[in-house]
């Protein structure tokens, strides 16, 4: 079985004999595209005419096929079928963007600073803790989803705005468009319960109750769509912490939430060791966001670090640390 790189070879030569006829003068273009955590590589077709909008396909996407089939001939035909049935449903003209209506939907999102270092470089964004803000345009909502697009230094040149004006609209249009919300564990298994067709009262039976300085508490938004970025949110930790009688750790699950618990509760260190461990298992690389843990201290009303572990990435290769040699070492 071929390895990544020769497979990316591979395609880039093949590709274009499994395409149809009318697409044979198309260039194939193969370019790093950012994601959240990692950097894939997509695949475009580039030509004269009239698509202006070209589809991307993901090499890696492809090279997992190929890693389950190890049939080169069948990812290349299914990955090109992909590419024309895209194509044909592309639209000829891209549609004139709402610069001025964007204002009104740029929201908060945050990312991991270290694993996205090169996204950020070309991103406004700040910092906050191990983790940077960064901004998102929200470019459509309806009932099957919503779209958007992480606002580059280039976006935001056209929009016009710098990072602290971007700042100012998501701090009320994050609120807006994504309410904050904050729900027991035993809450959020309910719902799911019953949304599955469980009967209220069975889904009670099976939860139980619990003491709510014993709870885990699912910090998030309405959507449950990049809903860690609640806990800027200081008034709705500082509403739970006043109900526990305590100060809070908050974890980190994923991009769409963290789960704060008392501080009673355990130590962080250990906390942030079953964070790191369920980052690594259960939950894929675009959507971590950190192995830290947090602390929430009621009475400062402060949100900090409660651990220190920079060089625990999370995706789970450890950063080299840096040398530091002092002057009777160099004389060695």
């Amino acid at each position: 079985m071929m390895n990544y790189e020769i497979f990316k070879e591979v395609v880039a030569e093949k590709f274009m004999d499994y395409m149809p006829s009318q697409y044979k003068d198309m260039k194939l273009e193969i370019h790093p595209v950012e994601k959240v955590n990692l950097t894939l590589d997509g695949m475009n077709l580039v030509g004269e005419g009239d698509i202006k909008v070209t589809p991307t396909i993901y090499i890696n996407d492809m090279y997992t096929h190929y890693q389950k089939t190890d049939d080169l001939r069948e990812v290349l035909k299914t990955a090109a079928g992909r590419m024309e049935h895209a194509m044909k449903e592309a639209p000829e003209v891209v549609p004139a963007i709402d610069l001025d209506g964007a204002k009104d939907n740029i929201v908060f999102q945050f990312v991991n600073t270290e694993q996205n270092k090169e996204m950020l470089q070309d991103t406004p964004n700040r910092s906050f803790q191990d983790l940077s803000i960064i901004y998102r345009w929200i470019v459509k909502t309806d009932e099957e989803g919503i779209q958007s697009t992480v606002i580059r230094s280039s976006l935001a040149e056209r929009l016009g705005l710098s990072e602290e004006q971007m700042f100012k609209l998501a701090v009320d249009n994050t609120r807006r468009l994504f309410p904050p919300s904050v729900k027991s564990m035993n809450d959020v298994i309910r719902e799911m319960f019953t949304k599955d067709g469980m009967p209220a009262e069975v889904a009670d039976m099976m939860i139980g109750e619990m003491p709510p300085e014993q709870t885990m508490w699912v910090i998030s938004n309405e959507r449950g769509i990049n809903g860690a970025i609640s806990m800027l949110y200081e008034d709705k930790l500082h509403g739970l912490a006043e109900n526990l009688g305590t100060d809070l750790y908050i974890m980190p699950s994923s991009l769409h939430e963290v789960i704060a618990v008392s501080a009673s509760m355990g130590d962080p260190n250990e906390l942030a060791q079953m964070v790191a461990e369920i980052n690594m298992d259960q939950v894929s690389l675009d959507e971590r966001l950190s192995n830290q843990v947090y602390h929430y201290d009621k009475d400062l009303r402060k949100l900090s670090l409660a651990t220190d572990t920079p060089n625990k990435r999370i995706d789970g290769i450890v950063a080299e640390q840096k040398l530091i040699y002092n002057r009777e070492e160099q004389s060695r």
